[in-house]
Formats: C-alpha cells, sequence, structure tokens
C-alpha cells in the first residue's frame, strides 16, 4: 500500500506538537484560508491605470491647448479639442457618457462632412462675365443624358451587327424580355434608392459586353445622388480604364453638370462620386476634366468646384503632367486659367516639355487684343512663383514682354519679382558643365 503525503503545510504546523495532538488535528477538518490570486487580466487592468504624476501633466498640456483655441478663436467660439477626459467629467456623468459626447454619431459626421463640401459657391459676377468673353459663341446644344448613351449605343450596334453580319449572316440577337423586366425592376430600385444594399443584377453590369445596353435600360438620368455614387464605386472597380472612361463621360458628368447649373452648387454624393472616380486617374482626365475644357461651356462655378477635386486628391505626376499639356495646348477659355492654377500650385516636379506647353500657352496671348480676366494673372503669378527655375533666361524675357502688353496694377509687378529675383534654368546647367 503506498504512504500517503501529507499537506506541506500541516507538517510545519504539527512538528512542534505531541503525538495525540498530531492524530486528533489530523481527524479535525480544518478551514481553507487560501487567498485566490487575480488573473492575468486583472493585472493588466492594473498596468492601464496612470499614475498621478503623468495624469496631472497630461492635464496641465490639455488647459494649455485649451487657452490657445479660445485666444485663437474667441471664447464665444471655442472649439471643442478633440482629446479624451480622465476621470469622471464635472457633470458626474461616467465614462460610457463622456464617450458619447466626445465622439458624435455617424450621422453628425456624415452632416458635418455635407457641410464641409456641399457649401454654396459664390461667384463673383465681373470674373464671371469675363470668363463668358471666353466661351464658345456657337456652343453645342446640351442634349439629355438619355441622348447621349442612346446615340452612343445606336452607333455601337450599328457597328457590332455589321461585322456580325459579315462574319455570320446573322443579325444581332436583341434582348430577352426577362432580361427587360429584370431590369426594368433594377431601375425602380435605383430611382428610389437611399442607403443601403443594391440589386446583384445592377452589380454584374460591368462584366457583360453589352453594358452600356444594359444601362441605358436602366435609365441613368433618373437616378438619385445616392444611386449615382454607388454605381460610380461599383464601375470605377469592375471596368477598365477606357470603359470607365466612357462611363464618366457619358453618365458622371452630365449628371454633375445639370445638378450644378439646376441648384447652384453640388449633390454631396455627386461630389463623393467625383472624388471615388479618381480611382482611375487617366480615366478621369479623359473623361470629365478634358471633356470640360473642350466643351468651351464651362462655368466658373463648375470650375471651381470641380476643381477642388484637384486639391484635395492625390494624383500621380504623370497623369497631371499629361492633363496640363493637354489643357496649355487647347483653345483658351477661363475654366482653362481655373484648372490649370489648381494642377501647378501642387508643386509637382514637372518635365522640361509640360513647362515649356505653359509658357508658349502664356505667350500665345501676346497678339490677344481682348482684356484677359484675373484669372489669368492669378495663373501666370503661380507659374512663375513655383518653377521660375526651371524657365530659361529667353523664357522669363518672353514673359517680361508679355507683361508689358497685358498688365495687372497688383499680380504683374509680383510676377516681374519673381522672375527677375530667380536663378535661370541654362545657367545652372552652365555652371553644372563648368
Amino acid at each position: 500500500m503506498p504512504k500517503t503525503k501529507a499537506a506541506k503545510g500541516r507538517l510545519k504546523e504539527s512538528r512542534g506538537l505531541a503525538l495525540a495532538d498530531q492524530i486528533l488535528q489530523e481527524d479535525a477538518v480544518k478551514p481553507i484560508s487560501r487567498i485566490k490570486k487575480r488573473g492575468r487580466g486583472d493585472e493588466e487592468a492594473d498596468d492601464e491605470y496612470v499614475d498621478e504624476k503623468l495624469s496631472r501633466k497630461i492635464l496641465e498640456q490639455a488647459r494649455i491647448q485649451q487657452e490657445e483655441l479660445e485666444s485663437e478663436h474667441g471664447v464665444g467660439k471655442r472649439k471643442r479639442p478633440q482629446t479624451t477626459i480622465l476621470g469622471a467629467s464635472s457633470k458626474g456623468r461616467g465614462s460610457d457618457s463622456e464617450s458619447d459626447d466626445e465622439w458624435p454619431a455617424l450621422d453628425q459626421a456624415a452632416a458635418m462632412a455635407k457641410e464641409d463640401y456641399c457649401k454654396e459657391v459664390v461667384v463673383n459676377a465681373e470674373d464671371e462675365k469675363a470668363i463668358d468673353m471666353f466661351m464658345s459663341k456657337n456652343p453645342p446644344l446640351r442634349r439629355t443624358l438619355a441622348d447621349i448613351i442612346m446615340e452612343k449605343i445606336t452607333e455601337k450596334q450599328t457597328e457590332v451587327e455589321t461585322v456580325m453580319s459579315e462574319f455570320s449572316g446573322r443579325p444581332m440577337p436583341q434582348l430577352d424580355p426577362r432580361v427587360l423586366d429584370v431590369y426594368k425592376g433594377v431601375r425602380e430600385v435605383l430611382c428610389k434608392y437611399r442607403s443601403g444594399k443594391l440589386p446583384k443584377a445592377f452589380k454584374i453590369i460591368p462584366a457583360l459586353s453589352n453594358w452600356e445596353q444594359i444601362l441605358y435600360i436602366t435609365e441613368p438620368e433618373s437616378w438619385t445622388a445616392a444611386a449615382m455614387y454607388q454605381a460610380t464605386r461599383i464601375f470605377t472597380a469592375n471596368l477598365k480604364a477606357k470603359m470607365a472612361q466612357r462611363f464618366y463621360n457619358l453618365v458622371l458628368l452630365p449628371r454633375i453638370r445639370d445638378d450644378i447649373a439646376e441648384y447652384k452648387r453640388l449633390n454631396f454624393h455627386l461630389y463623393s462620386a467625383l472624388k471615388k472616380a479618381l480611382f482611375k486617374p487617366g480615366a478621369w482626365f479623359k473623361g470629365i476634366l478634358l471633356p470640360l475644357c473642350e466643351s468651351g461651356t464651362c462655368t466658373l462655378r463648375e470650375a471651381i468646384i470641380i476643381g477642388s477635386i484637384l486639391t484635395k486628391c492625390s494624383i500621380p505626376v504623370l497623369h497631371t503632367s499629361a492633363a496640363m499639356l493637354k489643357v496649355a495646348e487647347m483653345e483658351y477659355n477661363g475654366a482653362n486659367s481655373i484648372f490649370l492654377r489648381l494642377m501647378i500650385d501642387k508643386k509637382y516636379a514637372l518635365p522640361f516639355r509640360v513647362i515649356d506647353a505653359l509658357v508658349f500657352h502664356f505667350l500665345q496671348f501676346r497678339s490677344d487684343q481682348r482684356i484677359l480676366p484675373v484669372l489669368w494673372h492669378q495663373c501666370l503669378l503661380t507659374f512663375a512663383q513655383r518653377y521660375k527655375e526651371d524657365l530659361s533666361s529667353e523664357q522669363k524675357e518672353s514673359l517680361l514682354e508679355l507683361l508689358r502688353i497685358h498688365c495687372h496694377a497688383q499680380i504683374s509687378p509680383e510676377i516681374r519679382r519673381e522672375l527677375v529675383n530667380s536663378k535661370s534654368r541654362d545657367v545652372e546647367v552652365g555652371m553644372a558643365v563648368e
């Protein structure tokens, strides 16, 4: 029979007792006085507490920042600092209520973003009149979105039918009536869409070969602004660059121009769609910006709203350089100066070919007898400030001569000072060769 081991604690206690007392002590039941140790979670919780000295420093820094905000914005217009509060609040509420007050709800954040992006653009009447002077005198007739899409689809369908008849001798098959019924139902959903999931039949449109024809069935001109944003997100992610360009040009751009013309500002969802479309920058420039400049009917309001996308978003240098080259070479209208100034102000390291094209763009106004708008002078000033050291001495002399022909009382002296007090490109190259 194996020997039973006594508990260690009892051995220590029974060493100084008599044998009879030890036998009686083993028979009696002794209460367990073991103290439970806290788990790892409690130890980690203790480590998360901030000591008194550190919390005092944090509160002191928060008070200093609060005083700076009060002195900068005034006591009445003090902005609430976005910092977490240590300890209980002065009103006696718990940490849950503090977090609810400090961090606004999602709908409040969306409302704040909407106010930021959808502010009504104040247009100067004089600048608008000056831009109207450079607009196309015989602009093309504004067609509805359905007219544009139907014309493109008819051209494509005629081309495909001709090719199929040449090879197979059979006409192009028409759409199944069941497909028409499905996408007419999708049209009803998109006309009332506000939020939530989209029909799966709509999500597979980018994967279809005749996606333009299917898209016409859904009538994009009747979509809500939220549906247009979701459609832009789907088509941008799933279409190739050329197909995305067609979607931007045929669907998104006419909708944006109609919305600005009707409401004098752009809907928040359509503005977000413009930003989402910039995921494919080449298609964005070819489908939205360049057609807008080539139309000759771009208003000052449209240029300011769409141009703000260039300021807020990061764009690859090569795409921006190519767009600047195209805009500088096309026929001038007032909107070109706005887009060029915004792209120049991004301070990219441009190739010399683009810089030379911009110089030639400004020099072609030497024979223009019209009074140039202030936007043109602002664009030239921005160009001189950003790329003055990338110009050759001959280019600077030509621009100085241009300032004698087209002069602005306040802007031209600044341009002249930037050009005169800067190094030239050919001088730096000569010094490097030596």
